[in-house]
């Protein structure tokens, strides 16, 4: 290890908190130290590259260091890097606003800026529950959410999240929130085949529906694709009837597009896939390319016209946050977008998920890999322990985190949920570059699950 190295690792261990991370664990070994980046591939303090195989966590979208994105950034630096929103505009946050609303499903038309998936939700959350008050119909104020939800960790979007792990110990804290089951078809809580289910976890939600609908204000879900759970999908149509019971029992449909917006199932926005326009829309992650965190909640014109009044019914929405609409990150977000258009990227993604399907499809008859899931370029392979039984490795084994610490030493980070590698490389990926990165994550679980292969200590992404 050089000097520069040595360094910073005593200094982030000595000072730095890092998210989602165990410290003791982490402390003890030697960090993951990057420095520069360019095009799918990162690069560490010692010079060591690694493919960006996670894009960053799921935000990058054309690689790093896009000369298009940098040059946005410095033009608009050199006019001015933030004014308030707050009863004012600025020239970025209305061009972007504008070209939101046109590629979103229609009927969405109206665009709250925030700075994270995170906060896009809670402020969808506030929208429908004061929508119901200034509705006439206050008892609307409960929510639905899905087992195995993830919508971020600030304490509304954890109230309607539903992954013990990361929300038990906040539990006291939070509103309480219905939930029902997502179609995890792999592992069907109803015991049912996808072949002949007819969609039955549906029929636990229009029970709830019509047993508690006029207290309902909500139903928030990951359309198409539940990210942190596992990455695990759902079957075509299921989110079209979905829509069509919050439509028949007058709740809102908040979809969470913040892992899945911006092309990364193969569609700009993941509810095109079942023709869906939610009531509102949050999104984030891919919306400035991987550059700057700045969130949209997306609303129809119905919800913002109940916020509409005069200055004394004090019917203002009181949200917002200091960098609301911030000039750096939507003008970024601007040149984002005309790179999605310029190369044709949505349809691209489409092209290359076939192809990334057919090289995931070798995995399917390894000994140890029970379910591979994809839409685009999200993709999950649930490693078990028995496949005939889909037993699951227990905890404690850490299987996804030894995988991906293996794939880290061929040269691709990787960060699993649990017993799921999770693979999500950036959009703008080549197919050969795709061929490498699979080639590395098939050749890491099959070093693992099957041939025992120890890992280099110095090689370990710590606090997977």
């Amino acid at each position: 290890m050089n000097d520069t190295y040595q360094t910073l690792s005593e200094k982030s261990k000595k000072y730095l908190w890092n998210p989602f991370t165990q410290m003791q664990g982490y402390n003890a070994d030697q960090p993951l130290i990057i420095e520069s980046a360019q095009g799918v591939k990162l690069r560490d303090v010692t010079g060591r590259e690694y493919y960006d195989g996670v894009s960053s966590v799921w935000l990058n979208v054309h690689g790093h260091n896009v000369p298009e994105l940098n040059e946005a950034i410095t033009a608009q630096l050199g006019k001015i890097a933030h004014s308030t929103l707050l009863g004012m505009a600025n020239v970025p946050a209305i061009e972007l606003a504008e070209q939101l609303v046109q590629i979103a499903p229609p009927g969405l038309a109206k665009v709250f800026y925030s700075d994270s998936g995170a906060t896009s939700v809670e402020i969808a959350i506030k929208m429908a529950f004061q929508y119901w008050q200034h509705n006439g119909q206050p008892e609307k104020r409960s929510f639905v959410t899905m087992n195995n939800a993830y919508h971020g960790d600030t304490i509304g979007a954890v109230s309607v999240g539903a992954i013990d792990i990361y929300h038990k110990a906040y539990s006291s804290l939070l509103f309480q929130s219905y939930r029902v089951d997502y179609p995890y078809c792999y592992r069907c809580p109803l015991g049912k085949d996808l072949s002949d289910c007819a969609f039955a976890c549906l029929q636990q939600v229009e029970s709830l529906l019509q047993e508690k609908g006029q207290e309902i204000a909500a139903f928030i879900i990951e359309p198409i694709v539940q990210g942190a759970s596992g990455i695990i999908t759902m079957p075509e149509g299921f989110l079209k009837r979905l829509r069509e019971l919050c439509t028949t029992y007058d709740v809102l449909m908040i979809c969470d597009e913040v892992a899945t917006g911006f092309g990364r199932t193969g569609k700009m926005f993941a509810c095109e896939h079942d023709g869906v326009t939610p009531d509102l829309m949050c999104v984030a992650k891919g919306l400035t390319g991987g550059y700057l965190p700045v969130a949209a909640t997306l609303a129809t014109d119905e919800i913002y016209d109940a916020f509409l009044g005069g200055y004394e019914e004090k019917k203002t929405f009181f949200q917002g946050h200091s960098y609301t609409g911030n000039q750096l990150g939507c003008a970024v977000a601007l040149a984002n977008l005309e790179l999605f258009r310029e190369r044709d990227l949505v349809t691209d993604v489409a092209r290359k998920s076939e192809h990334l399907a057919a090289r995931l499809a070798m995995l399917g008859e390894r000994k140890y890999v029970g379910d591979i899931r994809q839409r685009g370029l999200m993709a999950g392979i649930e490693l078990v322990k028995d496949k005939a039984s889909k037993t699951e490795y227990d905890w404690s084994e850490k299987i996804g985190l030894v995988v991906s610490r293996r794939a880290c030493e061929l040269g691709m980070i990787l960060r699993p949920l649990g017993n799921v590698v999770v693979f999500m490389p950036p959009l703008g990926s080549t197919i050969t570059e795709l061929d490498e990165m699979t080639d590395i994550l098939i050749q890491a679980i099959i070093d693992v699950t099957e041939e025992g292969v120890q890992v280099r200590a110095e090689f370990l992404p710590h606090g997977l």
